[in-house]
């Protein structure tokens, strides 16, 4: 079964526990405000890779990892390949190695739940913690993602959080409220709330296609605390 690869970092520092094997996979069903890898959008993209060459990838690099480490699956939206995903995982944790997956939380399928249990850490983003927000910020149906939440709550998986802050989006005292309202009752193990840049405004650019968060600003300080 293959996997389509958008590209891969060989050494990740923040993708989860340890230095790990990031593998970004092509596709994503979300059209955030303040995304910067617009590059992995279309399903069309990207490579078409076996799964057991990832896995021979990561075998390979295991001697680099030291204590600690593994592969994370990153995107795009990892869970559109779910079912190809849930092979690589159980391959490789047939291997010893652990197992992150990054995911929006987006696809609530059975396939995609199949992916979250079978993975031995998902990093979990945080678009926004109320459904008008998230459609606001994603242009998708929130209900998907709320369906994930109660599988998450359900199933105690670890998760690291991650949430995108950006002043005049989701940094006001009712916004953070809200996220920690969000959170209750998931078996949270790390939050990172992330600081909003441009860095990847020349992607929409070179595409040709606007940048729809032209509007926003990095917050305060203050606002990354939860």
């Amino acid at each position: 079964m293959n996997l389509r690869v958008h590209s891969y970092e060989s050494f990740g520092a923040v993708d989860g526990p340890g230095i790990r094997l990031v593998v970004f996979l092509q596709g994503c069903p979300l059209r955030c405000v303040f995304c910067h890898n617009p590059d992995t959008w279309a399903t069309e993209g990207g490579t078409e890779t076996p799964v057991a060459e990832i896995v021979r990838r990561a075998i390979r690099m295991r001697p680099y990892w030291g204590n600690g480490g593994g592969v994370t699956f990153s995107g795009g939206e990892p869970l559109l390949q779910a079912r190809a995903l849930v092979e690589a995982i159980r391959a490789l944790r047939a291997e010893g190695i652990h197992v992150a997956l990054d995911t929006s939380g987006a696809l609530a399928t059975a396939e995609a739940f199949a992916a979250l249990d079978a993975a031995d850490l998902v990093l979990l983003d945080v678009k926004s913690p109320t459904p008008e927000g998230f459609r606001a910020v994603t242009g998708a149906d929130p209900a998907p993602y709320w369906q994930t939440l109660a599988h998450l709550r359900a199933t105690q998986k670890p998760l690291w959080i991650r949430q995108v802050v950006a002043r005049g989006l989701n940094d006001t005292p009712a916004e953070k409220a809200a996220t920690r309202a969000l959170l209750e009752g998931l078996n949270v193990r790390r939050i990172d709330r992330l600081p909003y840049h441009e860095l990847g405004v020349h992607k929409y650019e070179a595409l040709g296609l606007p940048y729809r968060g032209a509007h926003l600003a990095p917050p305060s300080q203050e606002a990354l605390v939860l």
